[in-house]
């Protein structure tokens, strides 16, 4: 923390010129680039990704990420205020100073981009936090910060717990601004730690419980089945915006259910680093018990599990469970409200649109959804009156950097990517000039 802000105040970064703090963010992207493999590699082997997924998500995610801020640095400007003939009015965009960041195992190199591109991008410095069980990639990135030009001191990422390290971080009365993505739980930590400390601004990604609405004049059940099928299982079900609720008109219910059953069953399990795996491993053995212990509700709640529910592979040490869809589950069972963070879909059948609004907004949660539908008039009342950050309309996923992503309720606070993510990195500064 003692070089983060030694860095911040001497300005060998804060007061660069744009150009040049341009110019190394770019240096960054290429390097990432050019190391995507072995950086796609570092990140399977701490969280269990699918390869081919690992390659686009983490280091093809993360260099785009790092160029577009690059680009957009140098766009950001302040404002001169209406005023009076004999007053100037004056608006700056100043750096916070200090940021603290603290990222999640699942896209760790893709996730803290999108914290470290736009807060260097403003001139800050950060301090950053790996999870405990993948920071191999992020330590790698330090070091390739270091090797394109990004002075000492201006990125520092520090490994350990949670509890020693990120609750050190989250108490320190140097950082000006944390940003966060990860549990509901330590996500109020936090909150906690910064009213006890010094008032640091908190921006929290805390997950979802997202749903996916399938009527029944959605344009091609089989694509949709086989999307909605990669917006829950890819990654194991281990991504913040997973789809992780299907809500299937009546009249398609059947049908759409078998068609991605089949989808389910066809997916290839294994070894995240054997190309042929389309799903690879979970995370953690707490995580895989944390999978399984839904499995446990779902029946007692009336759910009924009509494909996987298991752990797969176990001969081979790994940690894996086997794509799990349970249909019948009702709005207040366990698998219905709370996030899994893993590869199961709970299935419920809906009658109306209001139906389908209501359900989709029966949660705390209010990170994505999507709505599969022809009905054009139908696609913006859903999008209007379901409670999220992102909807999808006849998609799920893939949305890149030029919108944000960010939730409601408790699914946080903030966003981040697009030029939306630079407002939690600056501080407004008026000058109120006399002439």
């Amino acid at each position: 923390m003692a070089a983060a802000r030694a860095a911040f105040e001497d300005g060998r970064w804060s007061r660069l010129a744009p150009a040049a703090r341009k110019k190394v963010l770019h240096r960054i992207a290429d390097r990432i680039e050019a190391e995507a493999v072995e950086l796609a590699v570092l990140g399977v082997r701490d969280n269990g990704t699918e390869f081919n997924m690992a390659l686009k998500a983490e280091p093809g995610s993360a260099a785009g990420t790092f160029r577009y801020y690059a680009e957009a640095l140098d766009k950001v400007g302040g404002e001169i205020a209406p005023t009076a003939p004999d007053v100037l009015g004056l608006v700056h965009k100043a750096p916070v100073g200090v940021v603290g960041a603290i990222v999640p195992w699942n896209f760790p190199l893709m996730i803290g981009a999108w914290k470290l591109a736009p807060a260097l991008a403003m001139g800050n410095s950060v301090v950053l936090k790996p999870a405990e069980t993948a920071s191999l990639s992020l330590l790698r990135l330090a070091q390739i910060c270091a090797e394109c030009g990004l002075p000492d001191g201006v990125l520092n990422v520090v490994t350990g717990s949670g509890a020693e390290t990120g609750a050190a971080l989250s108490m320190h009365m140097d950082v000006d601004v944390l940003t966060f993505t990860g549990s509901g739980a330590t996500g109020r930590r936090l909150l906690e730690a910064s009213a006890r400390s010094n008032l640091k601004r908190c921006y929290l990604e805390l997950g979802g419980k997202s749903p996916n609405i399938v009527f029944a004049d959605a344009p091609d059940l089989m694509k949709a089945a086989k999307v909605s099928a990669a917006g829950i299982f890819r990654n194991s079900g281990q991504v913040c915006v997973a789809g992780s609720r299907l809500l299937v008109q009546s009249d398609i219910h059947d049908e759409f259910v078998a068609l991605l059953k089949a989808e389910a069953e066809a997916l290839q399990v294994g070894d995240p680093l054997d190309l042929r795996s389309q799903i690879g491993a979970v995370n953690s053995e707490d995580q895989l018990a944390r999978n399984l212990s839904f499995m446990d509700k779902a029946g007692p709640e009336g759910g009924e599990v009509i494909t996987g529910g298991t752990r797969i592979l176990a001969d081979t040490g790994g940690t894996y469970m086997a794509p799990t869809i349970v249909q019948n589950v009702t709005r207040d069972a366990t698998l219905f409200q709370q996030e899994v963070f893993g590869p199961v879909l709970a299935v419920t059948k809906f009658e109306t649109e209001e139906e389908a609004l209501s359900l989709a907004n029966a949660t705390d949660f209010g990170l994505a959804a999507a709505v599969w539908t022809k009905d054009l008039s139908r696609a913006h009342r859903m999008v209007a009156g379901i409670r999220a950050g992102v909807v999808h309309v006849n998609t799920y996923g893939g949305a890149d950097n030029t919108v944000p992503l960010g939730g409601v309720g408790q699914s946080g606070n903030g966003h981040d990517k697009s030029l939306h993510a630079l407002d939690k990195y600056v501080d407004l500064k008026t000058a109120w000039i006399q002439l």
